[in-house]
């Protein structure tokens, strides 16, 4: 999540573009796209520091579950051209439905 909420700050057209692609929200201008990374940072600086971890890791999952379901084209054709990175979204969605689950156990390193 943080390389690519990094992109939005470094590449705002490219942001842009995915956004257009995969949840048809069109013309997204270079201000909204850095308004989104700012708020995309925190939440992710506040994910990784344990704040509030209902909110911030349940707004994780729905960000990565949305991302990874708008994406499904991808998986009807695994073997075209860079369709077979997207599989990896699956285990890290696991991952952080594993975490929101096992929030009140996560308690190592966070405040």
């Amino acid at each position: 999540m943080f390389m690519w909420t990094l992109d939005k700050f470094i590449n705002p057209s490219h942001a842009s573009k995915v956004f257009s692609k995969y949840y048809m929200i069109d013309g997204l201008g270079t201000s909204l796209t850095y308004i989104i990374a700012v708020l995309q940072m925190l939440l992710v600086l506040a994910f990784l520091l344990g704040i509030k971890k209902k909110l911030t890791y349940g707004s994780i999952l729905l960000m990565h579950t949305v991302s990874t379901l708008s994406t499904y084209m991808m998986y009807m054709d695994p073997w075209g051209p860079k369709n077979l990175l997207f599989f990896a979204a699956w285990p890290m969605l696991a991952a952080i439905f594993s975490l929101f689950i096992l929030r009140e156990d996560d308690t190592l390193f966070t405040i």
